[in-house]
């Protein structure tokens, strides 16, 4: 998927093998989740409290799993210390099932 296909899944992006997702954060969540696309972002919760961008740190090693990388290949381009961000995830293994086409 391309930046100009935007319109069928305007959460995420591919800057060649670079995954680009716009996320809306969740923290202080009762479990790890990835969720549905809210808009032009993806719900991802975590357990984690908003604390000085820690629930920011626990969801990147949270979804390298979920993507099959080491969390160092997971950029946060912007929001740290917010809800909304921005991630560059370089070369996923696995795509969650937001991510998938039916």
């Amino acid at each position: 998927m391309t930046r100009n296909s935007a319109e069928a899944e305007p959460f995420f992006w591919w800057e060649g093998e670079i995954l680009v997702v716009n996320i809306l954060g969740r923290p202080a969540a009762s479990r790890d989740a990835i969720g549905k696309p809210r808009g032009h972002q993806l719900e991802v919760s975590v357990t984690t409290a908003p604390r000085r961008g820690r629930a920011t740190d626990h969801m990147v090693r949270f979804l390298a799993g979920e993507f099959g990388v080491a969390p160092w290949a997971i950029e946060v381009v912007f929001g740290r210390m917010n809800v909304n961000k921005q991630l560059r995830i370089t070369a996923p293994q696995k795509l969650p099932r937001p991510f998938r086409r039916s």
